[in-house]
């Protein structure tokens, strides 16, 4: 079952999205991590002004962090985390 939806044109959602990037890869903690990967692990979906963060972070240091940050962008009606911290075990 394929459910992409796409997404409808609003300069609004399309600033909120830099905004939200900006302070998520902005963040030396978060960018060295996060930020210089071919596929970003961290999605930044806006839909008429509500972020959904989907993806896979480190731990709930970052996952927390990174919420904090994501809420602190102006004109965003919500903000869903979706963000799934990788098991302890994984690449060892």
């Amino acid at each position: 079952m394929n459910n992409i939806e796409v997404l409808p044109l609003s300069p609004m959602d399309d600033q909120i999205r830099r905004a939200e990037y900006r302070v998520i890869y902005g963040d030396p903690a978060l960018s060295d991590r996060y930020g210089f990967r071919a596929v970003p692990s961290i999605h930044i979906l806006v839909k008429n002004g509500h972020v959904t963060l989907e993806g896979v972070v480190a731990n709930d240091f970052d996952k927390n962090l990174i919420n904090v940050k994501a809420n602190g962008v102006p004109n965003v009606f919500s903000l869903q985390n979706n963000l799934q911290v990788e098991s302890p075990g994984k690449g060892k």
